[in-house]
Order: structure tokens, then sequence, then C-alpha cells
């Protein structure tokens, strides 16, 4: 008895440590691993789960919460361990390395019609690699200014719009006049500022990464790549119209000293207007304004949150069906709604709820046009370039401990030689 006992327990233990599959009863189990956060996010991919478990009894999904901040070890201890989930949510400049691992299913030729063309190609582009196609792009969102309503207006100063945007040596100009007894026309919070820096130089028309005939990938930083980081670095070491305590900062450090007054515009992604909803004092004044635009106009680099399916899924069909259910027009406004982002798709884009003027809402909606696969999307090696050369180099540019010509040498010299080595 005691041995048929234990045999059970065992049996129990090792169905509850299975990555998914299929029961004794036929029913598949899919285990889909979401990266939401925020309340209203988790809220919304949990009732979408629901509502497929509800009308699909013999494909149940496992709702399986992940973290952004771990996410890249995580998958690939899983990847190599075999026990990936079966659909994963990640961004798309997170996918080079794991679709040329051969980590994540070809979708090509799983996506129905109806999806393929809802979403605009150049979304489709931050998830294709080489001749495959590894993600989805849903979830996106554009850099906007963040700005004191109050205190621009009181100030004379002319209100951009997604028709007339501030170039950059106006915003420059305008963040100096409006600086002054401890007061910053601007708080670049820039503790990432890689990924901000590339996708913004995309308005002044810079690209860094530059493909060769041979599909090799060089690193120029050439002058249309320097107006942003010019820009910045003259507000903050020569204008002393930007914050110098926020540049090692996150967006969210910097909400409070917005809040108190001692910043009149923050350059922030959209999403972070949920934060300021819930923490700004009552009465406090506020509205979303366009990045800045240059000769490339309004054009940002953006690397949307994905969906994939693992390779090593046993059940890629039923993954890619939970997929369309899950990204249909009226579900992807309930996953943007819920993060606070743009959906990629283009009926979803047409929601009148994403086009309210509370809250900003409208402004970022006029920018989703403009959005382009980011710079470094197909970069393979990027990762470990980010990480080791460009955010240490742009954190001492910013902060005047070298010049352009000293960030120049170390983005090009130093961060050729990393990517070589993925590149051979």
């Amino acid at each position: 008895m005691r041995t048929r006992l234990l045999a059970l327990v065992l049996l129990l233990l090792l169905a509850g440590c299975s990555s998914g599959g299929t029961r004794d009863d036929g029913r598949i189990t899919l285990r889909f691993q979401s990266l939401a956060w925020q309340e209203e996010s988790v809220e919304a991919n949990r009732a979408l789960v629901k509502e497929w478990n509800a009308t699909h009894p013999d494909v149940r999904v496992e709702y399986v919460q992940g973290s952004w901040d771990s996410v890249h070890d995580q998958l690939l201890t899983a990847f190599e361990g075999g026990e990936a989930p079966d659909i994963i949510h990640d961004a798309s400049d997170d996918l080079a390395d794991f679709a040329y691992g051969g980590y994540l299913a070809d979708l090509t030729g799983l996506l129905s019609a109806r999806l393929k063309s809802d979403i605009p190609r150049r979304s489709w582009e931050t998830t294709a690699f080489g001749d495959g196609l590894y993600g989805v792009p849903f979830l996106q969102e554009p850099r906007v200014l963040i700005a004191n309503a109050k205190w621009l207006r009181q100030s004379g100063t002319r209100i951009p719009t997604p028709e007339k945007p501030w170039s950059w040596a106006e915003f420059r100009r305008i963040t100096e006049r409006l600086s002054g007894r401890g007061k910053y026309g601007v708080a670049w919070p820039l503790k990432e500022p890689v990924s901000a820096t590339l996708n913004l130089s995309l308005s002044a028309g810079g690209r860094l990464f530059h493909r060769g005939p041979d599909g090799k990938v060089t690193v120029r930083f050439e002058a249309a790549d320097q107006v942003v980081p010019r820009t910045v670095h003259g507000q903050a070491n020569t204008d002393r119209s930007a914050s110098p305590t926020t540049l090692g900062s996150g967006g969210s450090d910097t909400l409070p000293g917005f809040f108190a007054g001692r910043y009149a515009m923050v350059p922030l992604g959209f999403s972070y207007r949920q934060q300021i909803v819930q923490q700004a004092p009552k009465g406090f004044d506020w509205q979303v304004l366009p990045a800045p635009a240059g000769a490339g106009g309004l054009t940002q680099g953006v690397s949307p949150q994905t969906l994939s399916i693992a390779e090593d899924s046993p059940h890629k069909k039923e993954a890619a069906e939970f997929l369309d259910f899950l990204l249909r027009p009226a579900n992807m406004v309930r996953l943007a709604l819920g993060d606070w982002m743009l959906p990629t798709g283009s009926q979803a884009l047409k929601d009148p709820a994403l086009h309210r003027t509370k809250d900003g809402w409208a402004t970022g909606t006029a920018l989703a046009e403009h959005l382009r696969p980011a710079p470094a999307q197909s970069v393979r090696g990027y990762p470990e370039w980010k990480d080791k050369v460009a955010t240490p180099a742009f954190q001492e540019y910013y902060s005047g401990a070298i010049g352009l010509r000293e960030l120049r040498a170390r983005l090009e010299d130093d961060g050729n030689l990393v990517l070589a080595r993925y590149q051979r």
C-alpha cells in the first residue's frame, strides 16, 4: 500500500512540474508567460485567459506571471532546460538571439490572415529575422514630453502639436528660457540612456547601425546621430536647463520633482501617464506633447511588446489560435488600455477610447504612424554592445565626463569589436 501511495505522489509531483502538454483525457494545456505588471494590465490579461478557457474546454491556457527585470536570463535558462512556456511575452529587441538560436517557432505559416493583415508591415519588421517571423508585435509606445501645462501657459511658450512639433533646436531654446532659480526646463531620466537616445535619433535622421552588402553591421556615429546627444549634453552642461541629478535616474524617479514644480517637462514613455494619474497631487495640470522633430520628422524607433511561441512547444497550432483570440481588435484595445500603451493593430487604433484628449491619448495615437523599428532591432550582439559599451559611454558623455570625440570613438571602435564577434 505504501509503495502504491508513493508512486501516486510522484506522479502528482511530476504533473505539477510539467511545462504543459496533453492530459490523459485529451485536453491540451498551454502555458502563457505574461510580463504584464500594472494592475489594470494583469487584470486584462487574466480576464482574457479566463474567457478563452470558458469557450475552449479542450485547450486550456495556464497564466504564468513573469517579470521584465529578469526575462532574458529566465527565458534562456528555460529554453536550454527544455522548460520554456508555450506562449512567450517579451519585447522585440530581445528576440534576435533567441530567434537565431532556434528557440522560437517561425510563425509565418501559423498566424491567421486576419492578424497578418491587421498589423502594419513596419511593425512586423520588428520581429522578422532572416526569412522567418518570430513574434507578434502587439503593444507599442512612443516617447513623449510630459509637461507642466500651467508653467508652459504662463511662460507664453508655443505649445507643440503632432502637426506642428518643436524642432530639437527650438526645444533646447525653450528649456533654457524656462530655467533658473533652481528650476529646470527639462529633466532627462537617462539611467538607461541607449534606447532613448537611439530611438529619438531617428527623428533627426540618425541610424547608427549600417548593414553592408555582406549582411554585417557596423556602427557609424555620424552628424545625424549626434543631434539628440548634443542637445541633451548642451542642456545639462552648457545651458544648465536640464537637471543634472536626474541623468542617472529612472523615469519614475523624476515624478516627485516634476509634481513639486522643479522641472517643466520630462521625456517619458507614453505608458508613464498611468503613474502620473495615480500619483499627481490634486489639481496638478499636466499635458502630453510630442517629442521634438528633425530631418526625419516625428519618426521614432520603437521595440514593441511581442508574443512568441516556443519552438519546443508540441502544440504550436493551438498556441497560434490563442494568439489570434488574444489579439482580436477589441481584445487588443483592452490590453492597450490596461498597459496605457498603443496597439499595433490598425483596427484597434481606430477605437474611440484611444482618441480621447483626456490623459493625452489623442496625442499618443497621432504618433503611432511615425513609429518605426528601433535601430538596433535586428543587430546580433546588441545587448552586449549596449551594456558594455554604449551605456557607460553615453552616461559619461551626458554627465560631462567625456567629450563628443571620445563618445564617438568608444561607440565605433569598441562597439564594432563587440559586434564583430557575433557576425563571423
